[in-house]
């Protein structure tokens, strides 16, 4: 089995600041977007939202990219280009499972980390290509899915299966060690064990289980198989959320 680490919604870089911890729960802002979308922040809710965390660069009238989508316990998520070829390289495919992390902070932007905020269980993947159709549409979800609209790369791809969103804050979410940068992260023993990519590198891992993640890069990927420790933090991640 493997687990994909994959970061998404807002950064510093795709728009301008962190999602928000609002109500004790971590709420993900999809990234902006100007084209393939049929989806405004206003239409999911997070009109207000955006608008203070991107001090008014975004409103509830602006596109965004709506990806992971969730509904009902099932998510849709797609990739394309680079980092889905890196995702077929490592034979990430049915049986796997996708946890989504991202940058939050507190309204008032204090404490600013990475956090796993949902997953998806893929069931099926999809290669949609270059020219998807309305058709591709996967049924029981509300928005059409970006990556069923317009033009995209020949290896564009839609995962789908369970999935759900986090509701609370558990300290088992987070990435980030406390007190340290963003991407100082502390980490299960396990994973320097089993491996994750884009991190090969002697001096990322370092005493007391803490990771230097890389900086940028969407899908980290380990493979779990076998690893008793590994599984069992993987359902302990899958209950909490």
């Amino acid at each position: 089995m493997k687990v994909v680490f994959s970061r998404k919604g807002f950064d510093s870089s795709s728009g301008g600041g962190p999602s928000p911890l609002i109500g004790g729960g971590p709420v993900s802002i999809p990234i902006p977007t100007q084209h393939r979308s049929e989806t405004t922040y206003g239409e999911l809710g997070l009109g207000g939202i955006v608008e203070c965390m991107s001090k008014g660069s975004y409103t509830k009238n602006s596109l965004c990219h709506y990806d992971p989508m969730f509904s009902y316990d099932r998510c849709a998520f797609g990739q394309t280009g680079a980092a889905q070829g890196h995702l077929t390289n490592q034979d990430v495919g049915v049986g796997d499972v996708f946890l989504f992390f991202g940058l939050f902070a507190n309204l008032d932007r204090t404490d600013p980390h990475h956090r796993i905020f949902g997953y998806l269980k893929v069931e099926r993947v999809v290669c949609l290509g270059s020219k998807p159709k309305l058709s591709d549409q996967p049924d029981g979800f509300k928005h059409r899915h970006p990556h069923t609209i317009d033009d995209w790369n020949d290896n564009n791809t839609l995962y789908l299966g369970t999935g759900r969103t986090a509701k609370a804050t558990n300290p088992q979410l987070r990435l980030t060690a406390v007190g340290e940068s963003v991407s100082t992260w502390k980490v299960p023993s396990w994973l320097r064990r089993t491996r994750l990519t884009y991190h090969s590198k002697a001096n990322r891992w370092k005493e007391q289980n803490i990771l230097q993640s890389a900086s940028r890069g969407q899908e980290f990927v380990t493979d779990i198989s076998g690893d008793t420790d590994a599984n069992r933090w993987l359902m302990n991640v899958l209950e909490t959320i």
